[in-house]
């Protein structure tokens, strides 16, 4: 009795080890493929599409594998009558078909190899169906932030054929089709930064330079935006050597002043300091708009999320400045994070490594 366990045991191990190597296998296989095929063609995708072929022929590959394999059991009579893999390889034909929502039913407790391979099967799935589900949301978000310019644009300049418009009615109609035709600019800019960013083609080129001066020159440079506001700004910047990427954290400071000012009301205050902590450098903005609930401030670092739609929109954003903020901050391997409270203003801190 004894001896069988033993030996359900050990083919129990075998198989899961098998289908471990072949998993792994046939999707090592797919990324060297597809690596070699990418360099061969001078072409490189964004991390998140590469990863997505590279699961397809991964998934492929498994599927010609267990096919071949098949094959051969079947022609030295290896496979019994009952064909336990018939399921998963109607799964993979329904996922290599596009349908990730495809799950195996796991009913084989007595097989574990063929139930590790149903496991691993569906979690593979899941994740395809969730990249598919952004996939679509990307695609849904910009074709939105795009369409909602064009269209004002559009709306406008049919109006501008009327002939009965006053000089001041047609230079007001004007005036907004110039607007949306610059918010359709950086829309189209900060989609461009962030597929760069994401898909390491932006230039990192880091080199010593004072911090403290960078951001004291940002915030001389939207002087304009704060006074016109009577904004009060309170800024207290240690003098701090930094080795990082000049350009790429200019935009980071950049948006975060910009988006106090932008959100800060008529006669407000914004505190800025940066001073080193723990060997490292924390830089705060705190203003006092009107706040961000903790529901958004869970979601204010996604891709084109806007915790006002409406009020973003008449402003400008396009929604993707604290998404790029936050790719080049990691870039940087370092952490920016927000706390708010609705009415009471939002705190935004950025926190470096000196080197």
């Amino acid at each position: 009795m004894n001896r069988t366990r033993i030996k359900q045991t050990v083919q129990g191990t075998l198989r899961a080890i098998f289908t471990l190597f072949l998993l792994a296998a046939t999707f090592v296989a797919g990324f060297f493929l597809m690596d070699y095929i990418f360099r061969l063609i001078d072409v490189r995708p964004a991390p998140w599409l590469a990863q997505l072929i590279d699961s397809f022929v991964g998934l492929a590959l498994l599927f010609l594998a267990v096919y071949v394999g098949l094959s051969i059991a079947r022609a030295w009579g290896w496979v019994p009558e009952r064909n336990v893999f018939e399921p998963i390889i109607a799964a993979l034909e329904q996922i290599a078909a596009g349908d990730f929502s495809t799950r195996v039913e796991n009913k084989y407790e007595d097989n574990q190899m063929v139930g590790e391979l149903a496991t691993r099967v569906n979690k593979v799935a899941a994740e395809l169906d969730q990249m598919e589900n952004l996939r679509q949301e990307f695609i849904s978000n910009v074709s939105h932030e795009i369409q909602s310019p064009l269209t004002s644009i559009k709306g406008f300049t049919r109006a501008l054929e009327n002939d009965q418009l006053s000089a001041e009615e047609r230079h007001h109609f004007l005036n907004i089709i110039e607007n949306e035709s610059m918010r359709l600019s950086r829309i189209t800019q900060d989609l461009l930064k962030m597929a760069a960013l994401e898909s390491d083609q932006a230039r990192f080129e880091p080199k010593s330079y004072r911090l403290d001066k960078q951001v004291r020159d940002l915030i001389l440079a939207s002087e304009p935006q704060w006074r016109d506001k009577e904004i009060d700004m309170d800024v207290s910047l240690d003098e701090i050597e930094i080795t990082a990427d000049e350009d790429l954290l200019s935009q980071v400071w950049t948006n975060l002043i910009h988006n106090s000012i932008k959100f800060t009301p008529q006669g407000g205050k914004i505190s800025i300091t940066l001073h080193p902590r723990d060997g490292q450098v924390e830089f705060q903005i705190t203003d006092t708009g009107l706040g961000i609930s903790k529901e958004d401030q869970e979601r204010i670092f996604e891709r084109f999320f806007k915790a006002d739609p409406a009020r973003t929109r008449a402003a400008g954003g396009s929604g993707l400045g604290l998404s790029i903020a936050k790719k080049i901050v990691e870039m940087h391997r370092g952490t920016i994070g927000v706390k708010s409270e609705l009415d009471a203003g939002a705190t935004f801190t950025v926190i470096l490594p000196v080197k």
